[in-house]
């Protein structure tokens, strides 16, 4: 069982706790100053797409919406679709001047014209990137992963190759280094405290 699976209806869960989005607006700076963990600067919205005029307009209405409201941060916005069928809405802050803040606007501002456009269901998670600095042995790429279906986050890092690249084509992650990530930032992240609900989300284009 996955996420996907989730969005896809194979699973039922409760439903989402969209407020819960912006603790990462705070809790970053903990990560950032205690435990070495930085903003890359990049986040994205991964949704189920729908091959209908009314939900394309709703996305690019969308896409305007956040370039304009990012003009002055000069978040800029993307769209991918992945080898699962799924569509990233990606936001990037300029090059060396991170803003998690910003980010964490413009994804709520996507999803919450999803779910007034009827379409809430089709959200799977939002995903902001951060790295790990070197000091510390196989620092590399973390994933905070925001489940709209449970309203809760959980920390994603795929394991690194003895050459120090991410390992995402073997699907291999560091469950240990997850867990240790939990006990730093859990008393201000809402976490998933269901720790088999970490579902892994493979080809992170961020």
């Amino acid at each position: 069982m996955g996420l996907r699976d989730i969005l896809t209806g194979r699973h039922q869960v409760k439903g989402p706790a969209p407020d819960r989005l912006f603790a990462i607006t705070t809790a970053y700076v903990t990560l950032e100053s205690e435990h070495q963990i930085d903003p890359a600067g990049t986040a994205a919205i991964v949704f189920q797409a729908l091959a209908t005029s009314e939900f394309e307009a709703t996305l690019a209405e969308m896409e305007q919406v956040v370039t304009a409201t990012g003009g002055d941060s000069g978040t800029t916005v993307a769209m991918q679709d992945d080898s699962y069928g799924y569509r990233w809405m990606i936001l990037r802050s300029p090059q060396g001047s991170p803003s998690v803040e910003d980010l964490a606007v413009g994804i709520n501002a996507v999803s919450s014209s999803i779910e007034s456009a009827g379409h809430g269901e089709r959200l799977l998670c939002a995903v902001f990137a951060f790295t790990e600095r070197a000091e510390r042995p196989g620092a590399g790429r973390v994933y905070f992963i925001y489940n709209y279906k449970r309203g809760y986050w959980y920390p994603f890092v795929p394991a690194r190759s003895d050459g120090g690249a991410p390992s995402d084509s073997e699907q291999q992650r560091s469950t240990e280094r997850e867990l240790q990530i939990k006990a730093q930032i859990g008393s201000e992240l809402p976490i998933e405290p269901e720790i088999e609900r970490w579902f892994p989300l493979w080809g992170i284009p961020i």
